[in-house]
């Protein structure tokens, strides 16, 4: 049996059922297939990105559920040797966090709604997890509870959030929120023996982001995670009232901001050494982060890739560390 081809320019040939979901036009409008070059347009199975394909280039709609989409060029990758770089996603890929954190998402929508025994759904997954705290909770709002604010769910969200990591870091809290993912101190280990730079990424704000990293090298009596990392990087701090706040809610993952500034800033890597870097994910707004800011990709089993629909865009795809490493070697 014959399989279609999709063809992406800087993508590559994609199958037709590989997740991907074909479209006439653009959702904001902007290009449809058959005009001005279009060839194709072609979304992501969760439809947060897609990509608009040209006769030799492709750009990529970031959509946004907050009003601020954005447009990206679509770069070719490959992975050249030695490896310098690595940038390791937090949760789900580094830390098995993403159970915790939807959690916290469903207790938000739960005293929005005033239902302690409200509960998520199977297929609200893609969309509670990879992308900004802000995103998660109007996809939410859209969904459960649309006469409420993004603003009132995010006090609810940070109260519950303060609360569960205020009791983990005395010793309580809910039972294995944070375990490091298994091969995880080998796996990094292994890396820094081999003189590749290490960069850790995350669409979560510092103040949930810390605690994670913290309670991983300590389960792994791995020292000061400061200092073992050449690199980390987090979506920065909230702004709330009386409090300033930084860049962080609209631009994360899938955006492609995290992994470069990690890269060209944190580890002085330039543009052009991109195909000596590679970047590991469990979701598909990170895959897409990746795969925008010009890097190869290896998908991580266990998150939300194979449900996102963004399995065609990993380079590789990989159930443990013991495996990525021999495509790193």
């Amino acid at each position: 049996m014959t399989t279609s081809l999709i063809t992406i320019p800087g993508l590559g040939s994609v199958d037709a059922d590989s997740g991907l979901i074909s479209l006439e036009r653009c959702s904001d409008g902007m290009f449809a297939v058959g005009r001005d070059g279009v060839q194709s347009i072609t979304a992501t199975g969760d439809r947060k990105v897609e990509f608009i394909a040209f006769a030799d280039h492709s750009l990529a709609y970031v959509k946004s559920s907050m009003g601020y989409p954005a447009y990206y060029p679509v770069h070719p990758v490959r992975l050249d040797k030695p490896i310098k770089a690595v940038l390791m996603d937090l949760d789900g890929t580094s830390v098995r966090s993403e159970e915790f954190w939807i959690w916290i998402i469903q207790q938000t929508v739960a005293s929005l709604l005033g239902d302690a025994t409200f509960e998520l759904e199977e297929a609200d997954l893609p969309f509670v997890s990879g992308h900004s705290v802000s995103e998660h909770l109007q996809y939410c709002i859209k969904k459960y509870c649309p006469d409420k604010t993004v603003e009132a769910a995010r006090t609810f969200y940070f109260e519950h959030t303060n609360r569960e990591l205020d009791a983990i870091m005395q010793g309580g809290g809910r039972t294995g929120a944070f375990k490091p993912s298994p091969g995880l101190k080998e796996f990094l280990l292994e890396l820094k023996a081999l003189g590749v730079k290490i960069g850790l990424v995350t669409s979560g704000l510092y103040e949930k982001a810390w605690p994670e990293i913290l309670s991983a090298f300590r389960d792994l009596d791995m020292g000061d995670p400061k200092e073992f990392y050449d690199a980390i990087i987090t979506a920065g701090y909230p702004m709330r009232a009386g409090e300033p706040g930084t860049l962080g809610e609209l631009s994360p993952k899938p955006h492609p901001w995290l992994y470069a500034e990690t890269c060209r800033v944190g580890l002085g890597i330039g543009f052009e050494e991109r195909h000596h870097v590679v970047g590991i994910e469990d979701s598909g707004a990170g895959v897409c982060s990746i795969r925008l800011a010009g890097f190869s990709v290896i998908g991580f089993d266990g998150g939300n890739i194979p449900q996102s629909g963004t399995r065609a865009l990993c380079d590789y795809y990989c159930k443990t560390f013991e495996e990525m490493l021999k495509i790193l070697k």
